[in-house]
């Protein structure tokens, strides 16, 4: 699940009236034949967050910020702690796919007390959700992709939950080789099938005498977008903290899912009418950023993350000051630090020359 939409370009299903997504995609198939996954997940995607706001009880699912107001408060510490060590450079702070600004308002207050105010920009296509935000940070920057952000001064950028949402590819293994999964409709029935062989060069060295069956999940866009960021981090200074649920690859798994109305539905079925996601490899997403010339840390799970930034303190500061919600913030706390706690990791990006991120140290 994500909190905002995918930053990649939807594929071209040509719109004739009011056709909805479904019979548009299953129309192009049938024209042009079977389409790559992540083509599929792409369009999806974009219809889906474009056309919503998918967070809270009313939405599909719930992020770690609409729990509770202490994430984001610890993340803005974190980055207003780093951003002191770091000499107080003046920097932007950037949040890809910022949901409703529920992170970003809980961050930029908890920032503020400690004397950082920095200009805010935010990576959002949504329309529906930049509504949102406005309302919550009406001073942002809205920017449409990573490329649009400032060169002219350091970024600490955040991203929660945003690498889960972007188009993933399948591998999988078939008899003594490896093949591309492809999407296929018959009518509006949407069904994977395995495509043409990969050469065996892009498969792990470890992976690549899998049994038959095995799946090997790889996103392009994540690492192009890692990349990208990591480049201008290590060129203009300043952090990036990515969270959000995933593994340590390379690993064999078909972790696709698809979420609506908090429960798991089929993802082939209704596209563009629930959350598609994957789980992130946060081994490849630090190699991306090493490549560019940034400094990796982690990943730590997020219970390890929070614990370190102190929230059995902020929990206890805030059941003092408000005794009435203290059996509400002890229920929002087990709920950040126990299953989403060790199931969410987190994944610190930095500057060569920049401090060791909190958290990540002795």
């Amino acid at each position: 699940m994500a909190s905002d939409s995918p930053l990649v370009p939807p594929a071209d299903f040509h719109r004739t009236a009011e056709e909805a997504l479904p019979e548009r995609m299953a129309r192009a198939i049938a024209l042009a034949g079977p389409i790559p996954l992540s083509q599929y997940m792409a369009a999806a995607n974009a219809h889906y967050y474009a056309s919503r706001d998918p967070l809270g009880t009313g939405g599909d699912f719930t992020t770690s910020p609409e729990i509770s107001q202490m994430f984001g408060e610890l993340v803005g510490l974190w980055c207003a702690d780093l951003w002191d060590r770091a000499g107080r450079p003046d920097i932007a702070w950037v949040e890809l796919g910022p949901g409703r600004g529920t992170l970003a308002a809980d961050a930029l207050r908890a920032m503020a007390k400690a004397g950082l105010v920095p200009p805010v920009h935010f990576v959002e296509t949504s329309p529906a959700l930049r509504e949102a935000q406005k309302a919550r940070v009406p001073n942002a920057t809205w920017h449409d992709s990573v490329d649009a952000l400032p060169t002219d001064t350091a970024l600490i950028v955040v991203a929660n939950e945003f690498f889960d949402a972007l188009p993933i590819r399948q591998l999988v293994k078939r008899g003594e080789g490896w093949h591309e999964r492809l999407v296929a409709a018959q009518d509006t029935l949407f069904l994977p099938i395995a495509g043409p062989a990969v050469p065996v060069a892009v498969i792990p060295e470890t992976l690549r005498d899998s049994p038959p069956g095995s799946i090997i999940e790889v996103s392009p866009h994540s690492v192009a977008i890692m990349r990208s960021l990591a480049a201008r981090i290590a060129a203009q200074g300043g952090a990036m903290l990515a969270i959000d649920y995933g593994y340590e690859g390379p690993a064999l798994a078909d972790t696709l899912q698809a979420v609506r109305g908090h429960a798991f539905a089929n993802p082939y079925e209704a596209p563009g009418e629930h959350d598609l996601s994957a789980h992130v490899d946060f081994t490849t997403l630090a190699a991306a950023a090493q490549s560019a010339g940034a400094t990796a840390f982690g990943p730590v799970t997020q219970r390890d993350l929070l614990g370190q930034l102190g929230i059995d303190q902020r929990t206890a500061a805030l059941a003092r000051s408000t005794p009435d919600k203290a059996e509400a913030l002890m229920a929002d706390r087990a709920r950040l630090m126990d299953a989403m706690g060790t199931l969410f990791r987190a994944l610190a990006i930095t500057r060569p020359d920049w401090p060791v991120p909190a958290g990540y140290g002795e």
